[in-house]
């Protein structure tokens, strides 16, 4: 019973927030309390949701203050380098565009923090989408799907807790699976090539310096004469926007505030600009990701001393830095209110045992005849149960049970822990994982349009990475 509710309770809220039917603050609270009434458990309700919070609160410090942080680094200019870079390998081509994401997102993931990973680049590359009109859920799934392969390295979660669980050296884990994710990070880079064509034919291309000029108003067209080579239509205004147009054409953007985020990433005229501390700010975001990387502190103390030093070096009038917090505040309030929501998920799939129910049932289902196989099992059954249930769940409570079952046909836990990373570029979309807040927040791009654009290629990657392990004999 507590199976098919499990999966009852998951299929409804995807169904509902890809739908749109419900926002998925909303869903990730409601449904769960409505599926704990259900299962008879009601009155433990405050418990599950407590050990969830309590679970995920340093998460939602570490974005909280990690979105500050960031924020404060796009404002002094940090990034700027970053986008200029970027734009001039991209020449306003949107499939150079969406190339770059993929790229500048797999670089970025080498710190083993998602969050991170999609503060950066959304940062960086959110004005050119804006610019170009291109599709935001483009940018979110390559973004996503780049750093699910990446996120597979030793110091990113995933292969530690294999290591950990099956009580393995992470390096044994991840050096022979280094062929198969690299597949899978050049199938991630065919796939934005792909993508990028098909946003290149929509839009057309834009010369480097329509994008770059500040003072103009970019309209791009997909007209009859727009291809792959071809020009778009483009419609200039004279009207100085000081970086903060609405790209619309409607006339209205000298009037708007200075805070939008459509141009702001480019605009070298901005107030809060600080290019004297460039090389202050530089030092101390390296050295924070250093940190992070060597696990000097706990993540979240690490931003939470980060965002009050840059604040008070770049910023000491208090007017200015509440200021800088004010314009944050959305970001910070939208993330972490969706983690503790998905901490009342997370809370009743784990405090109800739904969990550990649906997992057992799924290796119980196992055919006899597929036990000299259990590696390619696990790595199937690793894609659609590191979407359905966090990292934690899926590799201290049914890695084991793969393991054992694999170890009785014969199969190594090596090749069972390997075969566990398969799933990774989908779990990073999936609506249990914190950081995937933070990447569709930022690029103000609905949860369930990420969630309908992204499932389907990600799940490809990780079949591509699984078919690379087994052609390989790693797997």
């Amino acid at each position: 019973m507590l199976t098919i509710l499990g999966f009852t309770m998951i299929a409804t809220f995807l169904v509902l927030i890809m739908l749109k039917k419900m926002s998925p603050i909303a869903a990730l609270v409601l449904i769960p309390a409505l599926f704990c009434v259900f299962v008879g458990k009601g009155a433990k309700l405050g418990d599950y949701v407590i050990d969830g919070v309590t679970s995920l609160a340093p998460t939602a410090a570490m974005l909280m203050f990690a979105i500050v942080y960031f924020g404060v680094m796009i404002d002094v200019g940090l990034f700027d380098p970053i986008v200029r870079g970027i734009l001039k390998f991209c020449k306003a081509d949107p499939l150079r565009i969406v190339v770059g994401t993929a790229v500048l997102a797999a670089i970025v993931s080498l710190d083993g923090d998602g969050s991170t990973t999609f503060m950066i680049t959304v940062s960086a590359m959110y004005p050119l989408y804006k610019r170009l009109k291109m599709s935001l859920v483009v940018m979110t799934g390559v973004a996503a799907m780049a750093n699910g392969v990446m996120n597979t390295l030793p110091w990113g979660g995933p292969t530690a807790r294999a290591a950990t669980a099956l009580k393995l050296d992470a390096s044994d884990i991840f050096v022979p699976m280094i062929p198969a994710l690299a597949v899978g990070l050049l199938g991630v880079l065919a796939l934005s090539y792909v993508l990028g064509r098909r946003e290149r034919k929509r839009l057309g291309v834009l010369t480097l310096d329509e994008v770059l000029e500040p003072e103009t108003t970019v309209l791009v067209g997909a007209g009859a004469g727009a291809s792959g080579d071809g020009a778009s239509a483009v419609a200039k205004k004279a009207a100085r926007t000081g970086g903060s147009g609405s790209g619309t054409g409607s006339g209205a953007d000298a009037d708007l505030p200075e805070a939008d985020d459509d141009f702001q990433g480019l605009d070298p005229h901005r107030a809060t600009l600080r290019p004297k501390l460039y090389w202050f700010n530089a030092l101390l975001t390296v050295t924070l990701l250093t940190a992070m990387i060597m696990e000097w502190l706990p993540i979240p103390v690490l931003f939470l001393l980060g965002a009050a030093l840059a604040l008070t070096v770049n910023f000491p009038h208090m007017p200015d830095q509440k200021a800088r917090l004010g314009a944050h505040a959305e970001n910070v309030l939208n993330v972490s209110g969706m983690v503790f929501a998905a901490a009342v998920f997370t809370g009743v799939l784990q405090g109800t045992g739904m969990v550990d129910h649906m997992s057992k049932w799924l290796v119980s289902n196992i055919p006899d005849g597929m036990g000299p196989h259990m590696a390619l099992v696990t790595g199937v059954l690793s894609i659609p149960l590191t979407y359905f249930m966090s990292n934690d769940g899926f590799y201290f409570g049914v890695l084991p049970v793969l393991a054992e079952a694999g170890q009785a046909h014969g199969v190594s836990s090596l090749e069972i822990a390997r075969a566990s990373l398969v799933g990774q570029p989908l779990h990073m979309s999936s609506p249990l994982v914190p950081a995937v807040y933070v990447l569709v927040g930022m690029a103000k791009v609905e949860f369930g349009d990420h969630t309908r654009f992204v499932v389907k290629w990600a799940a490809l990657t990780s079949l591509v990475v699984l078919g690379a392990g087994i052609l390989f004999g790693i797997i």
